[in-house]
């Protein structure tokens, strides 16, 4: 007993191997790809992260198989999946594979039984084969144990954080004429109500994402000024944020809300909306309005607009809140659960 205790503690302490898996991205998909980059570049020495990218996109069930395929030949020591290809894991070895879920935002336009047989294949089964399951809020591991019968102690919070590029960056408040960033062009951003909130106002809106016929014509409805990127790289997104006088982020549904904390980071103040997980992530960094109701909308970028006092504070606050969400902090959180997985499987051995 005494040589194989041995030989964990030597095995333990050697370089740990994690395959994160990756879905594959599209063009303006990218977001989870960003994230756990800056995750890895935090990683401490003996935990070596090796990215391994999904051959097709995930769309369909024969592309699905491949990926299938393909992860089941690129295991790890330890496996994590990284989001939205929960599938994987229905390929890889249980017990040492993490599944992270971002959100249940596809449990809330499905219906029927294209519904249910995507709650199984994506959230049910996933779940029960992976040994263990991160979410990126409190409010998004409450969300999914309502969908999902799942053991609780095996479903941990590890928050998204804001990425090193991200960084204070002052710029004098445009009082005649603001800039208001908006992310994300979703059902769930919310840019509709947004425009009718801003009708008549002195301000300029600059969208990341690509506009549907109805939204424009909303904001042409509005006779909002706006410009519109598409498609936005990595460094138009952060040059958007430095750009811009205040963050608009309303959204109806979100797992996390990440451009609460960048615009923090940066040093705007952000309005955004008074529903879970918005509060749990910005704490009092943050105008909080109704994003049901424009007038509560309206309301709130007037107050972050015309009142200096308040909108020093909130960029204060944002300063301070920001610590919270560093990929220091998600990379230590990973490499515990990391070693979590890695020492049941040398108990199981050793047993």
């Amino acid at each position: 007993m005494r040589t194989v205790s041995t030989f964990c503690f030597l095995h333990f302490c050697s370089l740990l191997k994690v395959t994160h898996f990756h879905r594959r991205p599209t063009e303006w998909h990218h977001s989870i790809e960003r994230l756990f980059a800056d995750v890895r570049r935090a990683m401490p020495e003996g935990v070596a992260c090796t990215p391994h990218v999904s051959p097709r996109f995930s769309r369909a069930v024969w592309p699905r198989l491949i990926n299938m395929v393909d992860a089941a030949r690129h295991q790890g020591e330890v496996n994590h999946i990284t989001g939205d290809v929960h599938y994987l894991a229905l390929a890889l070895d249980g017990r040492r594979t993490l599944l992270t879920v971002h959100d249940c935002v596809s449990l809330h336009r499905l219906n029927g039984l294209r519904r249910a047989a995507f709650k199984m294949l994506w959230y049910t089964l996933p779940l029960s084969r992976a040994a263990l399951v991160t979410v990126i809020s409190e409010s998004a591991r409450n969300e999914l144990l309502r969908h999902v019968r799942c053991n609780p102690t095996k479903i941990r919070v590890v928050p998204d954080c804001v990425g090193e590029g991200y960084a204070p960056s002052p710029k004098p408040f445009n009082t005649q004429e603001p800039l208001i960033l908006h992310l994300g062009t979703g059902p769930n951003k919310n840019l509709e109500r947004l425009a009718r909130a801003l009708a008549g106002l002195p301000c300029r809106l600059n969208i990341l994402g690509r506009l549907t016929p109805a939204q424009e014509a909303a904001l042409a409805a509005a006779r909002v000024r706006y410009t519109n990127t598409p498609r936005a790289a990595d460094a138009e997104v952060l040059e958007a944020y430095q750009r811009c006088d205040i963050v608009a982020f309303v959204s109806t549904y979100e797992g996390f809300g990440l451009p609460i904390i960048e615009a923090n980071a940066v040093g705007r103040p952000v309005v955004t909306s008074n529903i879970l997980p918005m509060p749990e992530v910005a704490g009092d960094a943050a105008c909080f309005v109704d994003p049901s109701d424009p007038g509560s909308i309206r309301q709130g970028m007037l107050k972050v607009w015309h009142d200096a006092g308040y909108r020093a504070s909130l960029v204060a606050a944002g300063l301070e809140n920001v610590k919270r969400f560093t990929p220091a902090s998600a990379a230590a959180k990973y490499v515990e659960l990391y070693e979590e997985l890695a020492r049941a499987q040398l108990n199981g051995r050793s047993g």
